[in-house]
């Protein structure tokens, strides 16, 4: 497999740390509210990463973070008259509300922030003692002048990024691009026993903390959205490797921009959706087929109609599975065995779809090899379309949609209710005496109530949309 590494900016193979094994650490939510689409892309590409990992039989250390102490959500606290851990108990709850509707499997470990506190000092204390952070009157920082790689990630010069610097009304610090590791306590706001004084952690040192606890000094894989190359990786990469002496990460994904209608979605701009507002037209599986649908280092755009191209799109694939369950069902006396070469036209899109994962986990060319697998069963399915050849069909759909999270909701409800099953057979009557205006009208009251019918050799069948 080849993985773009912003750090080498090419796409590099990827050889594990240990192997069988890859550990994963992605940036997760600042809980003070719902998560937008544009928190969703990472959740759901390096859920889609770990997914695949794992159907290739790596042993996954999975690792996304939530940051539950920071000037919004001490901001949005005091203005709702709440402590901050109560702000951050809400949304981490609704976090797992869109998360489970977004289909993301469960993290390895969820770490908060402010449960490891404790490690967050030991990672100072140490950058301190080593030189690399000094304190102003209990506020520590982050000599950047002192680790001479940095701006390697975001692919600048420390000269470079102190001539571009606003100007900052802290001079306190010794150089412009100096960044807090932690910060002295201010009135209303929650603090913590330190070797510096009551105060709290700077954002950058969160994650170098939670994910060198859990995955250790080194691991495999980092991951965020590209507006977290600089500063934050840029910083985390800086403070842990000073503290450590060693290599943080060894590949580093980034996903790229939401745009909503063609402009960069920015709550400043007002434009932002939210996950939960997408939910109230949409089962989020559809959300995550979208986000899936485009490179994930490429941007994205969310439209009205895009949603609904996708709805569609992941319609075709339901409809698909729960026909090949229709035809197991209805031939399940058939004994005969899937041939040879069919399974060999099926085992082709697994050739292909690998292929495109491979390619620095190009979900969008492997949803056109998924899309270009059910054209194939569609054509091939006919009056001598056997049980054994659904069976196969539906195993290869099932295996290949399962690696991108799809295809897990929706269940082929049979039950009917007696009305419809009297209408159904109103209809039936009606055919059978060539009424085919009445037919017709009733055709079209069961679609009015979500029922659609299919006319075979084999009598009617029915589908619920």
């Amino acid at each position: 497999m080849k993985i773009f590494n912003t750090m080498t900016r090419r796409k590099d193979d990827f050889i594990p740390l240990s192997e069988g094994k890859v550990g994963i650490y992605v940036c997760g939510s600042t809980v003070y509210d719902f998560i937008h689409i544009g928190n969703a892309r990472p959740m759901v590409v390096f859920d889609t990463l770990r997914r695949y990992f794992e159907y290739l039989g790596y042993e996954v250390t999975y690792i996304q973070n939530f940051t539950d102490i920071d000037d919004k959500m001490i901001k949005r606290a005091n203005e709702s008259g709440i402590t901050v851990k109560q702000l951050g108990d809400r949304f981490i709850k609704e976090f797992y509300t869109d998360a489970n509707g977004l289909g993301i499997m469960p993290a390895s470990v969820n770490p908060r922030a402010t449960e490891h506190i404790q490690e967050i000092i030991n990672i100072i204390s140490t950058l301190e003692e080593k030189g690399f952070a000094y304190n102003v009157d209990g506020d520590v920082y982050f000599d950047t002048q002192k680790f001479s790689s940095y701006g390697r990630l975001c692919g600048q010069n420390l000269d470079d990024l102190n001539m571009g610097a606003r100007i900052d009304v802290n001079n306190v610090k010794k150089n412009p691009m100096d960044f807090a590791l932690w910060k002295s306590k201010k009135e209303g706001e929650p603090y913590w026993e330190s070797p510096w004084g009551e105060g709290r952690p700077g954002w950058h040192i969160e994650c170098s903390a939670m994910s060198m606890k859990y995955l250790g000094p080194t691991f495999d894989i980092h991951a965020g959205g590209l507006d977290l190359i600089f500063p934050h990786h840029e910083n985390e990469i800086a403070q842990s490797e000073c503290c450590t002496g060693k290599q943080f990460a060894r590949y580093w994904m980034h996903n790229g921009y939401i745009q909503i209608n063609g402009e960069k979605m920015s709550k400043s701009l007002g434009n932002f959706i939210t996950v939960r507002q997408v939910s109230e037209k949409y089962d989020l599986e559809v959300l995550r087929m979208f986000l899936l649908q485009v490179q994930y280092r490429n941007p994205i755009n969310y439209t009205d109609d895009a949603i609904l191209a996708t709805k569609n799109a992941l319609d075709r694939l339901y409809n698909l599975k729960f026909r090949l369950e229709q035809i197991i069902s209805e031939k399940k006396d058939d004994a005969s065995e899937t041939d040879s070469e069919w399974q060999s036209a099926l085992d082709k899109y697994r050739t292909a779809f690998i292929a495109k994962m491979d390619d620095d986990l190009n979900t969008a060319d492997a949803l056109s090899v998924i899309f270009d697998l059910v054209r194939e069963i569609n054509t091939s399915i006919n009056d001598d379309f056997s049980s054994a050849k659904a069976k196969a069909a539906l195993n290869m759909l099932t295996e290949l949609t399962g690696v991108l999270g799809l295809l897990k909701r929706r269940t082929n409800d049979t039950s009917i209710d007696s009305e419809i099953e009297e209408l159904i057979a109103q209809r039936q009557a009606a055919r059978k005496n060539k009424n085919w205006a009445e037919a017709d009208r009733i055709r079209d009251l069961l679609k009015s109530k979500g029922i659609i019918l299919e006319d075979t050799k084999d009598g009617v069948h029915w589908k619920k949309i």
